[in-house]
């Protein structure tokens, strides 16, 4: 694991301008492990110049080339897929098995993806006496999370490359270090220079200077609903375009003719896996009041299987939270939970550990609707049964919050499920567990965003058309 002292900017490692450093720590003992540099707003204007210059040969290059070098990426992150594991776990505290097999093994079908899609794509149609033409929109800024450093840069990274675009990605200061690794992979993997830039530093600094940056043509960013909204709001003064993945509360609804211990155990296991920092969580589990009581002791003995501990060790299947304040944020969501009169039956605010960013997995029963449990996002590992009378009560819950990213329907048959996956107001929902598609659109409805990610859709994102009239 290494970390470099400089930002990645056409093509080479540079010094940053200043002299500030973020210190990257492991959740899991709380311990030191890297220093990167704080970039400033004169490092980001450095990183868009460069993509700027390099903007015009790469949006030119051959789809069938710009193909051939995101496969050439994809290769070199599986070559080296057990580093950059080992990497994410170190500053994020994924377990080793979710680093490896998600954290890792998703980006990498992911590029995959696009290096066929660029290849196939009809970057050009004819409509009537028409020709359309669907051209690169310009330099990207990208703004990505740390609960997945990878997963979120390469569906970033990748469809803006399919496009022909040029990019500079800010990676969350949280977890720098598979960022940079990543830069490595681009370098190795022999991309044109100033195609792709990477500038760490803070949010309120960096990142904001990457969105307002008046040379900046699209703004992409994962992260929360309040400064999705601020970062909105720039780019619609200078008529620029925004994609944002925001906030969820995801719904996981069981109906009555569904197996409700399937439902109940597949349902906590997804809240948990990454210890509860996935945005698309199905943090809600609603079942019909008939079988609540039974749905609340399935969820008690399966939360009871995600043991809290060190993310190497391989009995563990629940690591830390990323850093101290978050820990500290989702222990508050429990004892509001607890004073607002929900019920504990699994986990509470007590962290299991002495050392390290831990919270118990938590199970909360007799949660009402309007509960801040119910209705925020608390990105921690805590699920919340709700109890419904009749398909029309459990939509009404499922619909009643502000955000609509993702959900599960769980019924008897999938046609069942599925008529009522199509009245939820929500950019994405499971059908009795089906697995998670990344040539399928991803992007919510509501205040958990504006776009798409992933397939063509994600493409499209990255695209302005052209037509000519003949």
């Amino acid at each position: 694991m290494k970390a470099h002292d400089g930002m990645y900017i056409r093509g080479q490692w540079r010094p940053a301008a200043g002299t500030d450093t973020i210190a990257v720590v492991n959740p899991t003992d709380e311990q030191v492990i890297a220093t990167v540099p704080a970039g400033t707003a004169e490092d980001v204007d450095a990183a868009v110049r460069a993509a700027r210059a390099a903007l015009p040969a790469w949006a030119a290059t051959p789809p069938a080339e710009r193909a051939a070098a995101i496969a050439a990426l994809a290769a070199a992150m599986t070559a080296r897929r057990d580093e950059i594991a080992e990497t994410v776990t170190a500053e994020l505290g994924s377990t080793a098995t979710f680093a490896r097999r998600v954290q890792v093994g998703l980006p990498i079908r992911v590029m995959e993806s696009y290096a066929e899609l660029a290849a196939t794509h009809a970057f050009e149609t004819t409509v009537g006496n028409s020709t359309v033409y669907e051209e690169p929109v310009g330099v990207v800024g990208a703004i990505t999370p740390w609960n997945y450093p990878l997963h979120q840069i390469v569906a970033k990274v990748a469809p803006a490359l399919a496009a022909g675009c040029a990019i500079v990605v800010k990676p969350a200061e949280d977890t720098p270090l598979t960022a940079q690794l990543f830069a490595d992979l681009v370098h190795e993997a022999g991309l044109p220079a100033g195609v792709f830039n990477l500038v760490t530093g803070l949010g309120p600094v960096a990142g904001q200077a990457l969105a307002e940056h008046p040379d900046v043509d699209l703004v992409s960013f994962t992260g929360s609903t309040a400064v999705g909204r601020r970062i909105g709001a720039a780019a619609g003064a200078a008529v620029k375009r925004v994609a944002l993945e925001l906030g969820g509360k995801s719904a996981n609804v069981v109906l009555p003719s569904a197996d409700l211990a399937k439902a109940v155990t597949v349902g906590v296991a997804n809240v948990m896996s990454n210890s509860g920092q996935t945005c698309s969580a199905w943090t809600r589990i609603l079942v019909h009041t008939d079988r609540y009581d039974e749905a609340v002791e399935l969820a008690r003995a399966a939360a009871a299987t995600h043991v809290p501990g060190d993310p190497n060790d391989s009995g563990s299947r629940l690591g830390p939270l990323v850093n101290a304040a978050q820990q500290a944020r989702v222990r508050g969501y429990i004892e509001a939970g607890i004073a607002a009169g929900a019920r504990v039956v699994a986990g509470g605010p007590e962290s299991p550990h002495d050392t390290g960013y831990f919270v118990a997995p938590t199970v909360f029963a007799d949660v009402t609707p309007d509960m801040s449990i119910a209705q925020e996002e608390i990105f921690g590992p805590v699920v919340s049964l709700l109890r419904y009378e009749d398909e029309d009560d459990a939509l009404r819950i499922a619909n009643g919050t502000v955000y609509g990213l993702a959900g599960a329907v769980w019924a008897g048959d999938d046609a069942e499920a599925a008529a009522f996956a199509r009245r939820m107001d929500t950019g994405q929902v499971h059908i009795n567990g089906g697995r998670f598609n990344p040539l399928a659109p991803f992007g919510g409805y509501k205040q958990s965003g504006v776009g798409r990610e992933f397939g063509v859709h994600g493409l499209a994102e990255y695209l302005q058309t052209k037509s000519l009239q003949f």
